[in-house]
């Protein structure tokens, strides 16, 4: 069911690219594991799997020490600066930063062990008050401020999270912000290149404007099993 699963949505990626004159190499898949026992994710490395995406430090702890194989981990969910010294060691990519305390946290965790710890910032761009993420403007930059020139962090770009809903225009306009927002931080000298956007219900219009990280679970695995 993977494997059918993975070829369709590679299928979708490659129209949706067409569709925006981009190359789909630019798109990364983040194959959303999470919930998901180590064998299912031994079984999507088979298919050419690269990067995992784990929301909760110490689910992606234990499945690192099991999986030996040269792939990417993504830390995709909200992070309590209490859990960061569980993911620095573990995650290329952190994708939720959402304030300057967890920045703080994290790059004091990366110092630490000598790395510099890849980055997206979490805007909230559809002003929803259940999702964490930056909002305000000034908000916004200092704390790009911040990460950009703290010594251990590599600011790579933002990241959001649509309403799940079927309209189009409200799931654009959401990616639209975000391309906008990583645009304007580029005239001001950051140089992000990441945009982190797009799950099972809307990634090919996050790709069409402009994702190049989708994170994907459903689409992929299956319905979650939450149980246990």
């Amino acid at each position: 069911m993977i494997k059918e699963n993975y070829l369709n949505i590679i299928e979708n990626i490659n129209q949706a690219c067409k569709n925006a004159g981009r190359d789909s190499s630019t798109v990364r898949l983040v194959a959303v594991s999470k919930t998901k026992p180590v064998d299912v994710i031994r079984e999507a490395i088979q298919l050419g799997l690269k990067d995992f995406g784990e929301n909760k430090a110490q689910e992606l702890k234990s499945k690192v020490a099991q999986i030996t194989n040269d792939i990417t981990w993504h830390f995709i969910g909200h992070l309590q600066t209490n859990k960061v010294k569980d993911v620095v060691p573990v995650a290329e990519y952190i994708h939720a930063v959402d304030s300057i305390k967890l920045a703080k946290e994290i790059n004091k965790r990366a110092l630490k062990i000598e790395k510099k710890q890849k980055i997206l910032l979490e805007i909230n761009t559809s002003l929803e008050a259940s999702k964490f993420g930056l909002i305000d403007e000034s908000e916004i930059m200092e704390t790009a401020l911040f990460c950009a020139n703290a010594e251990n962090l590599n600011l790579v770009g933002l990241m959001t999270m649509a309403p799940y809903t079927g309209e189009e225009k409200i799931l654009r306009n959401c990616f639209i912000k975000l391309r906008s927002l990583k645009e304007k931080l580029n005239k001001e000298g950051f140089n992000l290149t990441e945009l982190s956007m797009g799950m099972t219900n809307d990634y090919k219009i996050a790709i069409e404007e402009g994702a190049t990280m989708i994170r994907i679970g459903t689409a992929l695995f299956g319905e979650r099993n939450y149980q246990g």
